[in-house]
């Protein structure tokens, strides 16, 4: 069964999260308590509502804490944004991430309990959405509308074949550009022989659409 997202706050960042969670073929529902941004969304997101998520109640009106993970995008409002996380976390979600406007922010939301912090000058949407469905992924990198570079860790089911073996580019369309060790040394264009060992990254590049699969193929 598919994880379940609820991001709170659909302004440029968690609208961007929201996005691209429900073109991974996510279930993600949205909440803000801008009725515009509501709207603009109703027909993008199959559950969008108006609320006030500093409100405990109404967050367990909407079943919020049945969700897989909470992602608390609000970035206007300090204490929404902790109250909000602090109310996630009471409620059980299992994992919460939140956004952060400043260092101050950062460590606030750290101390009270938040399992990722992002910032979004420094972590794109896109970037985040791979990042939160994907555990062994390490970067993510936007070349072009159609196109990407990923940094994966590579699956514990790799371990111990070779690049022919695995045939990444026959089965998902992507290709598999260097190798990073764990001693920091990279094998730049590898070849057909070479094994993939515990602790090695792989950098693939390929489009959206055969990344996506890739990583849908060892999704967490």
């Amino acid at each position: 069964m598919k994880k379940q997202f609820v991001v709170i706050g659909l302004g440029r960042f968690g609208g961007t999260v929201s996005k691209e969670l429900t073109r991974l073929g996510y279930e993600v529902m949205g909440l803000d308590r801008n009725m515009r941004k509501v709207q603009e969304y109703a027909s993008i997101l199959p559950y969008v509502y108006q609320a006030d998520t500093t409100d405990e109640n109404v967050l367990k009106e909407l079943g919020v804490q049945n969700m897989d993970h909470a992602i608390v995008s609000i970035g206007d409002d300090l204490q929404a944004s902790i109250l909000t996380t602090l109310i996630l976390k009471d409620l059980g979600v299992p994992t919460v991430t939140a956004k952060a406007t400043s260092e101050y922010h950062r460590r606030v939301l750290e101390r009270i309990g938040a399992d990722h912090i992002v910032q979004p000058e420094r972590d794109t949407g896109v970037r985040v959405a791979h990042q939160l469905t994907n555990k062994n992924l390490v970067d993510y990198l936007e070349l072009s509308p159609e196109f990407s570079l990923v940094e994966v860790l590579a699956p514990k089911e790799m371990h111990g074949q070779t690049l022919k073996q695995l045939n990444i580019r026959a089965r998902y369309g992507c290709n598999i550009v260097a190798i990073r060790r764990e001693d920091n040394r990279v094998i730049v264009s590898p070849l057909a022989e070479e094994k993939i060992l515990l602790g090695d990254i792989l950098v693939i590049i390929g489009s959206n659409q055969d990344i996506n699969r890739f990583e849908k193929r060892f999704e967490d």
